[in-house]
């Protein structure tokens, strides 16, 4: 498993998104999932850097790993409580003015990658998505 720490500040989405690739491209990963796991990891990460410690600046960890043919990563940060998983997801039927405002970026994470899962564990937030390297 490789791990990143860095503080969660969207000018470092760059480095974290050089880590994600650099695990990716050493375990073979097709460009079309390399793709949408850097758009995955974009939408949570940018998520932990707007929000997770308010106006302080905090940490973001990444942790990469290969399971089986299969991208296992965790963004984990230790700022507010917050499950991105447990808001209905949009309904995407109406048109953008219709709809609420939020929630599209989790609910394409939710539907471009094999898996999304979130634990609150010692006062710290840990996402997890899991997609298929090929």
């Amino acid at each position: 498993m490789k791990e990143l720490t860095i503080e969660a500040k969207v000018e470092n989405l760059p480095k974290v998104l050089e880590f994600i690739d650099s695990g990716l491209e050493d375990d073979g990963c097709s460009m079309k999932n390399q793709m949408k796991i850097d758009i995955a990891v974009e939408e949570l990460f940018v998520n932990i850097a707007h929000y997770a410690y308010r106006d302080k600046v905090g940490s973001a960890v990444i942790k990469y790993s290969n399971d089986d043919g299969k991208a296992i990563i965790s963004l984990i940060d230790s700022g507010l409580h917050y499950d991105p998983l447990a808001k209905d997801d949009p309904d995407v039927s109406l048109s953008a003015e219709e709809r609420e405002i939020g929630g599209l970026g989790i609910y394409m994470v939710k539907n471009s990658m094999d898996d999304v899962k979130y634990e609150y564990v010692d006062n710290q937030n840990i996402t997890t998505i899991t997609k298929s390297l090929n």
